[in-house]
């Protein structure tokens, strides 16, 4: 937001600063959107061990702080299905199907989006410089705060992960880590919730 309350080149600066501000996230306003991590492709990325490990430990935490998730599968029948070993996590939750690469091409996955009335979206998933990179920029366009969790997105070249996240976050989103999201929604270092995520986030 700006404020004109002085005329002149004053005006154009408070302008500027006011637009740069970071709001964190809060567990009320945030998502997490699980992008794609299926089959052989999910095993064929760079360190997919590390992947699938910090996904997991969003997932586990965001059950703890009730961030809602919600999931997509780029053409399932051909690629494979989302993770068992991230799926048994997330009981109930039915993946979105698609075929474009940006989600945000699913009517399906829009309606999905919306009715949760989230404005903070946590992003993780494969590939980063193809379908995280298009449903990024797109959720951007759409006047979403993108969170991109860095350790949490890959690719099959260690080149097109770095690629897709430079190019998300000159996009406009913002970077994040496994662990440096967890304890900006947690925000305090107290409590059974603070506990069960530090152990989480310490494995």
């Amino acid at each position: 937001m700006c404020f004109f309350t002085v005329t002149g080149w004053f005006a154009s600066i408070s302008c500027i600063f006011s637009s740069s501000i970071t709001i964190m996230m809060t567990p009320d306003e945030t998502l997490l959107l699980l992008i794609d991590v299926q089959g052989r492709l999910a095993e064929s990325v760079f360190q997919p061990e590390a992947l699938s490990k910090n996904i997991s430990k969003l997932l586990r935490s965001c059950t703890i702080l009730d961030v809602p998730v919600l999931v997509t599968e780029q053409y399932p029948k051909g690629l494979g299905y989302t993770l068992a070993s991230l799926m048994e996590l997330l009981p109930g939750n039915i993946p979105v199907e698609k075929k474009t690469f940006s989600c945000c091409g699913v009517p399906e996955f829009m309606r999905q989006l919306r009715s949760f009335n989230r404005n903070d979206i946590l992003v993780v998933g494969i590939e980063a410089h193809v379908c995280v990179y298009q449903t990024s920029v797109e959720l951007l366009e759409f006047g979403y705060n993108v969170h991109l969790v860095t350790d949490a997105v890959s690719s099959r070249t260690k080149e097109n992960k770095r690629l897709g996240i430079r190019c998300i976050e000159k996009a406009g989103a913002s970077l994040t880590s496994t662990e440096m999201a967890l304890f900006e929604l947690l925000r305090v270092a107290e409590g059974e919730r603070f506990k069960s995520i530090s152990t989480i986030v310490k494995e």
